[in-house]
């Protein structure tokens, strides 16, 4: 599965609205750790694909416009988001191997995260999920 495709599940499955009083410390320190892994991503991509791709800066935005976070957690995402640009930046100025490898790497960061901010949500009852839900499966269950 390609790295890029990983991420956008990532961010899809983690990323629903919530109020900033219904964010736990917990979920709020994943959501500062996936705009670290969506700025790693963005350098990694631009190293590949050029300076002028957008990709991973647009899913970021995306973010912070369905995530509608408080001033401070705002403030915190978009430094994290720089950060992971900034140092991804200086270790893969361009593409090779050792880029192609840590795309991979950040796309099952950015799996893991997006999948404990999902689960985060059922615990606290943003959005509660049934017993039958949580087992969904892509084929019916035999009878």
């Amino acid at each position: 599965m390609r790295p890029a495709f990983l991420i956008a599940i990532a961010i899809t499955a983690g990323s629903a609205p919530a109020l900033a009083q219904d964010r736990t410390a917990d979920m709020r320190e994943a959501l500062v750790g996936l705009t670290r892994v969506l700025g790693e991503s963005h350098a990694l991509r631009q190293a590949c694909e050029g300076s002028d791709d957008q990709y991973w800066r647009s899913r970021m935005n995306r973010l912070l416009e369905t995530e509608t976070p408080d001033e401070e957690l705002e403030g915190r995402m978009k430094a994290s988001f720089n950060a992971g640009f900034a140092d991804t930046r200086r270790l893969y100025p361009f593409c090779g191997d050792g880029a192609r490898q840590a795309q991979g790497l950040a796309a099952a960061r950015g799996q893991e995260l997006s999948t404990s901010l999902s689960h985060a949500r059922y615990r606290t009852g943003i959005a509660p999920v049934t017993p039958e839900e949580e087992s969904v499966t892509a084929e019916p269950a035999p009878r």
